[in-house]
């Protein structure tokens, strides 16, 4: 595949993008004396870059989001359609869409309820920090503020959602930051803080610790991933979720599970919270929703949540008094219902969970050839492997080791994450998110590329 243009408009695209054009996550410098790249077609698992040269995106789109696949005319055509009727009405208003969108995706979550619309995972965690405010003003004098987020998870990229960051690097240089937030310890049994038996529930206990250090009466929620994503694909131990609920229901403090990456099929579950019997009182979601075709996240809560905005209506402050400007889109909601349609009919769940098999097979395999590879972990198409320089001690290799392994993945045409200007020292994990189509063929693509690239770099 070629980009339909004819070809002296390349040079014209590839200068415009360097001469306007701000990427996200690129130091430009030396894109002053390189071409950029530009990706113009993207087809089932695979993407064309403007030159022609073919890759397997095994990251579903760099970030963890096109869960479908490239090249859905069925989605394309759903929001065509949908624009076509009604483009846009602010969410004051109710649309089609929006209303069985909504109706689909609470039918997926037992106890979830409600449904509030926004266009980016970011500003879907910044509402519920907002509900979680608002809530303690109205409730508890505005003494149970404080939110609390976990060491290596990742909540989004607004001066408050870096607020609740536990990777410095991302932080790093935009303070001052909101107050009120709190972080407790990780939960990477491979990196433990305690030489216990039971780790998982030693690691929740370490959050009842932070909960009586604040005062639990100041304590309002607390904010986890699921599976840790951008902070190593950091899967929970076992013990660990059981605790942190009995923690949250001993103090009051509402349970906030952001599902941002690993929300609508990537885990092998429709949600990721929902491998570990969690109940919480807000899921936040965006990426694979409507798999990037349209923008579209949610904040989702119980009833018992939205119940606490409604309690006085004669109070003109007691309500949630917010909006989203294209949490009005149509689109969005359009997008997600076709989406969802198409893991529920081609047993998208099913083929997530026999391929993240595969694949954390084939990356134990590696792990017995390649001394470099410390530990494998995931769930679903959702797995990451963490490089050492030793495993007796887990020294992390370099950074730029683990970003030479992409390098040269991408050299043979495969698209790998790894974690990178994240956490001090440790962005040392390969991350591994292919679209929930992948084949047995694709994922032995994948994991023949490290094979390939961690025998060159590390020999």
């Amino acid at each position: 595949m070629t980009l339909d243009t004819p070809s002296n408009d390349l040079s014209h695209i590839i200068e415009a993008d360097r001469a306007h054009v701000w990427h996200h996550l690129l130091q430009h410098k030396p894109l002053e004396t390189t071409d950029p790249r530009i990706i113009v077609e993207g087809k089932g698992i695979n993407v064309w870059d403007a030159t022609g040269r073919e890759y397997l995106d095994a990251v579903s789109g760099g970030v963890w989001t096109v869960n479908v696949g490239y090249g859905r005319e069925s989605i394309a055509d759903a929001v065509r359609e949908q624009l076509v009727k009604l483009n846009y009405f602010a969410q004051s208003a109710g649309s089609i869409p929006g209303s069985l969108f909504a109706e689909k995706l609470i039918s997926k979550m037992p106890g979830m309820s409600r449904v509030y619309y926004n266009n980016s995972g970011t500003e879907a965690n910044e509402k519920v920090f907002k509900m979680v405010r608002q809530i303690a003003e109205k409730r508890h004098g505005g003494r149970k503020h404080k939110i609390l987020f976990r060491e290596r998870d990742y909540h989004g990229t607004s001066i408050t959602a870096l607020s609740a960051c536990g990777q410095p690097q991302r932080s790093a240089q935009y303070g001052p930051y909101t107050p009120g937030f709190v972080e407790v310890p990780h939960c990477l049994e491979y990196r433990a803080q305690w030489d216990v038996e039971n780790y998982g529930e030693r690691a929740a206990d370490a959050i009842e610790e932070v909960i009586l250090r604040e005062g639990p009466d100041t304590v309002g929620a607390l904010c986890l991933e699921p599976i840790t994503a951008g902070g190593g694909v950091i899967t929970p131990p076992q013990g660990y979720w059981e605790r942190v609920q009995e923690i949250c229901a001993k103090y009051e403090v509402l349970l906030h599970i952001d599902e941002v990456v690993c929300g609508v099929g990537r885990t092998g579950t429709w949600f990721g919270y929902q491998h570990y019997g969690v109940k919480p009182d807000f899921v936040t979601m965006a990426k694979g929703v409507a798999s990037g075709y349209a923008a579209i996240a949610c904040t989702v809560t119980t009833e018992a949540v939205f119940e606490m905005f409604k309690d006085d209506p004669s109070d003109p402050m007691n309500y949630f008094r917010d909006i989203s400007t294209f949490g009005g889109c149509t689109a969005g909601p359009a997008a997600a219902l076709e989406n969802m349609r198409i893991i529920e009919d081609e047993g998208l769940l099913d083929n997530t969970n026999a391929m993240g098999a595969r694949l954390i097979a084939n990356l134990e395999t590696l792990k017995e050839k390649h001394a470099v590879i410390g530990d494998v972990r995931g769930k679903g198409l959702f797995c990451g492997a963490e490089l050492v320089a030793d495993r007796a001690s887990k020294e992390p290799v370099d950074e730029k080791q683990a970003q030479a392994v992409a390098a040269d993945c991408m050299a043979q045409g495969v698209i790998i994450g790894v974690t990178n200007r994240s956490l001090p020292g440790f962005n040392n994990t390969l991350c591994l998110s292919p679209a929930l189509i992948a084949t047995p063929d694709d994922i032995d693509r994948i994991t023949d590329a490290i094979d390939g690239a961690l025998t060159r770099v590390f020999g």
